[in-house]
């Protein structure tokens, strides 16, 4: 494994960089903004499950949009290089919020970067290698990406810790943003690591196979269950960990996923992604139905969001892989665009309905929610979306 590991291509380890330092940036904010709306702005669930859906929502367009123009000019790099420099410009204007509608004006301006960037480098990235090491290759990305999620909450925790006010935190972000544009101007895009096609866009699918179609249905099922993460942290609050803990309990997670991304997504090379995302979906479900419950110590907490780390790790790049296994070769940044739009436009009601049931029938029923769908998306994606595939990967079964 170390071998193919370390053959990857220059591209495959450039773009994890850039993710790596974008994370640290983003990661040192997003664990603090439910702080901040909730002890210096007094917004509730309801505020952040609007603020985080309308961001994600609108980015997820931007992800179709810029997927469907990459396929007809074949060329990557400059949505790359927006949407990195975007992000990194927004993130420390925090410091200036003085209202949650600020704050949503900056997480969108912050999604609008992710939308420019995503599908056209997932594009990029299975590209770059063949469909034996393409889960490889996006598990190597999203380790270097779960890096970048560790240490951004560290470094805010140890600000944190220091007596620093939520507000200056959010100026550190200034120095590894920098870093994250500078390393996205040094990519340089292979001349055929993309495909041009002339074919007309269509919002009913067509010209995708059935079974895309389907893994699709079943993404957005999952994700009506997957609000904001940021739920997640302030239901940790509650339940009595310290602020400066919180960004550490992220920062487990964060790391958890690090150190597994890689080997479980290069399992999926040899065992199926289908076997990998329906045992994180059912990980995800779990995690969910515990965190809802009351009454239990902090000091378990950790496990908890250890154990969330392993369904990060288990689905995150299977999930995109399997897009490149079922998606036409000429049609690759569209089909990267509808993956990334099906989970964000989903994450406007999830995160809507998520707050108003917790605020409305509190945590437990929300979490239950939410679990039930993850658990029900595992069912039927081998049961039903997937059922007698054979994936384009000759080592999957």
């Amino acid at each position: 494994m170390l071998r193919t590991l370390f053959s990857l291509p220059r591209t495959v380890w450039l773009l994890g960089l850039v993710s790596l330092f974008n994370d640290s940036t983003s990661e040192l904010v997003y664990p603090l903004v439910p702080l901040f709306l909730a002890s210096v702005l007094m917004a509730g669930p309801k505020a952040l499950g609007l603020i985080e859906g309308i961001a994600e929502a609108t980015a997820s367009l931007l992800k179709l949009f810029s997927g469907v123009v990459m396929d007809r000019r074949g060329h990557a790099k400059g949505w790359v290089l927006a949407g990195y420099g975007l992000a990194a410009l927004s993130r420390p204007l925090f410091y200036v919020a003085g209202s949650w509608p600020m704050v949503l004006v900056l997480r969108f301006a912050d999604r609008v970067g992710k939308g420019l960037r995503t599908s056209p480098r997932d594009a990029l990235l299975a590209n770059s290698v063949g469909d034996d090491r393409r889960g490889m290759a996006f598990g190597v990305h999203r380790a270097m990406d779960n890096a970048g999620a560790v240490i951004g909450p560290l470094l805010a925790a140890w600000l944190l810790a220091r007596g620093m006010a939520l507000r200056e935190v959010f100026l550190w972000a200034i120095v590894p943003g920098i870093v994250t544009v500078a390393l996205a101007l040094a990519i340089k895009e292979p001349p055929a690591a993309t495909h041009v096609t002339r074919k007309p866009f269509s919002w009913k699918l067509a010209g995708f196979p059935p079974p895309f179609r389907r893994y699709l249905l079943m993404l957005a099922l999952f994700t009506l269950g997957n609000s904001s993460n940021m739920f997640l942290l302030l239901r940790a609050k509650e339940l009595g960990l310290p602020d400066y803990q919180v960004p550490l309990l992220w920062a487990l997670t964060s790391a958890v996923a690090m150190i597994f991304s890689t080997p479980l997504s290069a399992l999926s090379d040899r065992l199926g992604r289908t076997r990998l995302i329906l045992a994180g979906w059912a990980v995800y479900g779990l995690f969910y139905l515990g965190l809802g419950l009351n009454g239990f110590h902090t000091l378990l907490l950790w496990p908890l969001f250890a154990f969330y780390g392993l369904f990060l790790a288990a689905t995150e790049g299977a999930e995109k892989a399997l897009v490149a296994d079922l998606a036409p070769q000429d049609r690759l940044g569209t089909a990267y665009g509808w993956f990334n739009l099906t989970a964000g436009v989903m994450l406007l009601p999830a995160s809507l309905i998520f707050g108003l049931i917790y605020q409305q029938a509190g945590a437990l029923a929300a979490f239950a929610f939410s679990a039930t769908c993850a658990l029900m998306a595992a069912l039927l994606l081998p049961l039903w979306a997937l059922r007698g595939v054979r994936p384009l990967s000759s080592t999957q079964e």
